[in-house]
């Protein structure tokens, strides 16, 4: 059979399998197998069992499960309640005022949950009604809360940087530090975009209720910051100066996330086994599609398809702005059907080969990956973000999809800073990394 038409068979399985319902995990081991009969290979067992023995045994992947536990804890506890209320006596003199802490509450918070739907749940758990009594424009409301949202991926450390960087073979703390600055523009995007908007519609945003505040009052509120600011602190000292690995400030983070909600009284019994069980949950299904992903792509390389991929692409003579720009098209394409980490392991064995082809670095395209994959939170009909907002908001999808609509675009001009300015993603893992 010849490489095309093999190349579409699999596509269709995929899609076929994809559609039915069938598992993420499941369709690709599928998938896999298919590919492995069609090169004339009868090992298919041996070959699974090898590679998901090999994908999972990894002590880079005991970050993982760290990672999402820290998240869980402080999701399940009050302590992102605390956050909120010390943000917001600063935010009263910029035009939009609380919908500025919808964009720096997700900003903190994500530092420390590392997952764009725990981020987004918990702010806007405590956001919507908070706004939505003062009297703020509803729709400026969902859209600001579904696009901050994502910045708990961009934003280290991070569950989808941990799986990009174990699939691409690239340092964790370089990715995680990489990740700094993009975060910090992707936040002032939507921060000056919620400004111009409230500035143009000065109606929409009530009045401040909090400048009759001293200073002192609002440093006593701002007290409720002290506890999430330790934490981050604790983990990103620890990756900037290196005293631990990403998996060391992972173990860190949970010691620390247990020890503040101890502390702070907020720790029960039954949060704690929530967040136990939540964490178990998460990391099965991510584990599960790693499995099946690895299988895959060592089934795909056995087809030689991804090779002729590759090469057909560097065939065209696309330079490294239109193979970015072709990129970004598919990621969106793709983010309509999958979820970030799926789009991650079943494209990475595939697009890594022409990425290095066109002299673009491996931790310089995880972020970028990181920002398409925050579109697809925010684009219909499968984005996380849009899901979490519809069911706590009680609007149908279309209202949410078209409220999210331009921070989307805001982070189409986020991709374009990053690839016209790469120093912006490259120049803490260099300073942290000379070599």
């Amino acid at each position: 059979m010849e490489l095309l038409e093999m190349g579409l068979l699999l596509l269709g399985v995929l899609t076929l399998l994809l559609g039915m319902g069938v598992w993420i995990a499941m369709s690709l081991m599928a998938c896999g197998w298919v590919s492995l009969l069609l090169a004339g290979k009868m090992t298919a067992g041996e070959i699974l069992a090898t590679t998901t023995w090999g994908g999972a045994n990894s002590w880079t992947l005991a970050a993982l499960p760290l990672f999402i536990w820290m998240g869980e804890i402080l999701f399940r506890t009050k302590l992102s309640e605390e956050m909120f209320r010390g943000l917001a006596p600063w935010v009263g003199w910029l035009p939009g005022r609380l919908m500025h802490v919808n964009v720096l509450g997700c900003g903190i918070f994500g530092s420390v949950s590392g997952s764009s739907a725990a981020t987004c749940a918990t702010i806007a758990k405590i956001a919507l009604p908070e706004l939505k009594r003062r009297g703020y424009n509803e729709e400026m409301s969902l859209g600001s809360l579904a696009g901050a949202g994502t910045l708990g991926i961009l934003i280290p450390p991070s569950i989808t940087m941990v799986v990009y960087a174990v699939a691409a073979e690239v340092s964790i703390i370089q990715v995680f530090l990489a990740g700094f600055i993009p975060g910090l523009i992707v936040m002032a995007l939507y921060s000056g975009y919620i400004a111009w908007w409230s500035w143009r519609h000065p109606e929409e945003t009530p009045p401040d209720d909090m400048k009759h505040l001293t200073f002192g009052e609002r440093l006593r509120e701002s007290a409720n910051l002290i506890p999430c600011s330790l934490l981050i602190l604790l983990v990103f000292a620890s990756l900037i100066f290196g005293w631990a690995t990403a998996t060391e400030c992972a173990a860190w983070g949970v010691l620390g996330s247990l020890a503040i909600s101890a502390w702070s009284r907020m720790l029960t019994w039954k949060s704690f086994w929530e967040s136990v069980m939540g964490t178990v949950r998460l990391t099965c299904m991510i584990m599960l599609i790693l499995a099946g992903a690895s299988f895959m792509a060592v089934a795909m390389g056995y087809t030689g398809v991804p090779a002729a991929l590759a090469e057909w692409v560097n065939s065209l003579g696309l330079s490294p702005y239109m193979l970015i720009a072709v990129l970004t098209l598919m990621y969106i394409v793709l983010g309509t059907a999958l979820d970030g980490i799926s789009m991650i392991l079943l494209t990475t064995s595939i697009v890594l080969p022409m990425i290095r082809a066109a002299g673009f670095d491996l931790v310089w395209f995880g972020i970028f990956m990181v920002l398409v994959i925050e579109m697809a939170e925010v684009s219909p009909p499968v984005g996380f973000n849009l899901f979490v907002l519809q069911a706590m908001s009680g609007k149908d999808s279309m209202y949410v999809a078209k409220a999210s609509l331009p921070f989307f675009f805001l982070l189409v001009a986020a991709v374009a800073i990053i690839t016209v300015w790469p120093w912006t993603v490259m120049v803490l893992p260099k300073l942290a990394f000379p070599g």
